[in-house]
């Protein structure tokens, strides 16, 4: 059995009590990860504390606007001199990355704070909450809860943060909770429409030449059920694609009227296979047939990484996930 979780008035006794802090998230990071990140660390930066912010792969350039992006920084090899090391939205140890467990190795604690139910509480304080939207709802209770700061630029990435991982509030996970946070930083400034159009309509041509590849090249199996496309380096090259360019991307096979699970099979420059994979029916499990692969998540969103050709694993997987509709749904 995992740990139970701290409370948050001993996480923030925990960060109150440290001069330099050190925030981390995943791997190939996306709105959650970097707006929790960024707001958690600006609120501390504001209540005196030094922060450096990593991430193993950078911002990518469509969360580029969120204030205090070029805070994130890609670790460098040196061991970092901090006081407390901060896991958000990392649902395993191995996530961090290499190089950011390497540059926070020296740090005598960790915290681990995250809404991934797989998630095993690998900190030596934790907080997970596997109910939770975003884990940006969470810091923002977080922050809440412990009087710390909040400025435009800690309400601006905290709204990235929950609409993103939202879905722009359509998910099932979204609750009036989730909507009273926004309400509630709303009243304190936030512009909700502005972060929206910087988040939803900046595409830029290579995107659309993306979608319009996934629509020319998506299957179908289950009797429409199951929609799935194979994205290839031969693809990403012909494109010219950039980090972050799939954000996103797998809600145009999720929304379409008979389709219960969505999945895009997506070569790696190394060739491993990375599988991302989308329910609308909550009979529908996916991150039960990532775990056979490997992989975990949420029960609507999961991941897993399969060994090529991608061919093949998409096959197998397909197979697994269409047995799993069939039995459930």
């Amino acid at each position: 059995m995992p740990p139970p979780n701290n409370t948050f008035a001993e996480i923030g006794a925990l960060l109150r009590g440290a001069r330099k802090i050190g925030i981390v998230s995943h791997l190939r990071p996306d709105g959650d990860a970097l707006g929790s990140v960024l707001g958690l660390a600006l609120s501390l930066e504001q209540a005196g504390k030094e922060v450096i912010c990593l991430n193993q792969d950078g911002v990518p350039w469509h969360l580029a606007f969120m204030p205090g992006s070029d805070r994130i920084l890609r670790p460098d090899g040196k061991v970092l001199e901090i006081d407390v090391a901060v896991a958000l939205d990392t649902a395993t140890k191995e996530r961090i990355g290499p190089d950011c467990l390497h540059a926070l190795s020296a740090a005598p604690v960790l915290v681990n704070m995250d809404h991934h139910p797989s998630n095993p509480r690998y900190g030596d304080f934790n907080y997970v909450d596997g109910g939770a939207p975003a884990v940006g709802e969470i810091i923002f209770d977080f922050l809440t809860a412990e009087g710390l700061p909040f400025n435009d630029s800690v309400r601006d990435n905290l709204f990235v943060a929950i609409s993103t991982d939202t879905g722009s509030f359509q998910y099932s996970s979204t609750t009036a909770h989730t909507h009273e946070a926004i309400a509630a930083m709303m009243k304190q400034g936030l512009d909700s429409a502005r972060l929206s159009n910087l988040l939803y309509s900046q595409n830029p041509m290579r995107r659309v030449e993306l979608l319009r590849t996934l629509l020319n090249e998506m299957q179908f199996r289950s009797k429409g059920r199951i929609a799935s496309w194979n994205y290839t380096q031969e693809t990403k090259l012909r494109i010219g694609v950039q980090p972050g360019d799939t954000e996103g991307l797998i809600d145009n096979l999720r929304s379409i009227d008979t389709v219960i699970a969505a999945v895009i099979f997506e070569e790696t420059r190394d060739g491993t296979i990375r599988v991302s994979a989308r329910s609308k029916d909550d009979r529908v499990d996916v991150s039960a047939v990532c775990a056979q692969f490997g992989g975990g998540g949420h029960r609507l969103a999961a991941g897993a990484t399969l060994q090529p050709p991608i061919e093949t694993a998409s096959t197998l997987y397909l197979q697994a996930l269409e047995e799993h509709v069939e039995r459930t749904a």
